[in-house]
């Protein structure tokens, strides 16, 4: 039995997952809450693609193998569980035809008169080229939007990662400032992109748009539905 992050009594869109899409491979892509299970794959997968994670991530103060063992993901899951209940974090995992492919994650989530969260993912590497970032980046931003009910969404993305910035640029976001040394990313503090989507920027869902620009073969489902 799956046991998911529990629900807040004030937390929309937790825990839930999205519809699902097809992507242009024929490929299912949903995003499903995170739950303690998944510490196997998360942790295999990203000490395997150490390579492109570490020069894009939040520093690790130990090595990266240490960052990935047993304990780490219990105290990683420990603290997003908190969070979650919180209310102020939304962990998803990205899931292809059934496998955990990598995750998306709503962080600082703020309701009231700022009403707004970042967007942050990352797709284990056999996922790569096949659009599943896109995919996941519009699910993630239109759960943001639908489910959890905020107005802005935004995100950061380093000048010599711009596979990432096109992924946010494909999905609508736009640029609005560039922060310097902004995060500390893989031993020194890196300067950033800015960018950020307003819910009412445009008529229609990310989804919707991603497949009207032939980066998604179809919307399977558009609606939330809960995982309880």
């Amino acid at each position: 039995m799956l046991r998911f992050l529990g629900s807040s009594s004030y937390h929309p869109g937790w825990p839930e997952s999205t519809g699902e899409v097809e992507l242009c491979d024929g490929a299912r892509l949903r995003l499903r809450p995170l739950n303690s299970s998944d510490g196997r794959d998360w942790a295999r997968f990203r000490i395997t693609d150490e390579r492109w994670l570490r020069p894009v991530e939040p520093t690790v103060p130990t090595s990266w193998t240490a960052a990935h063992t047993r304990t780490a993901w219990r105290a990683t899951f420990a603290n997003l569980r908190r969070m979650a209940s919180d209310g102020v974090v939304v962990p998803l995992v990205i899931e292809v035809d059934g496998y955990f492919a990598g995750q998306v994650t709503l962080g600082n989530i703020q309701h009231g008169s700022i009403s707004e969260c970042w967007i942050g993912y990352w797709v284990h590497s056999a996922f790569m080229g096949r659009g599943v970032a896109t995919a996941a980046c519009a699910l993630g931003t239109d759960h943001a939007f639908g489910r959890v009910g905020l107005h802005r969404v935004t995100a950061t993305y380093l000048p010599d990662n711009p596979a990432s910035g096109r992924v946010l640029i494909a999905n609508g976001y736009s640029e609005e400032g560039y922060l310097r040394r902004n995060l500390h990313i893989d031993g020194a503090w890196r300067d950033h992109h800015f960018v950020a989507l307003n819910v009412d920027d445009y008529g229609t869902t990310a989804v919707a748009r991603l497949k009207s620009a032939g980066k998604i073969r179809r919307a399977l489902s558009g609606q939330s539905a809960p995982d309880r």
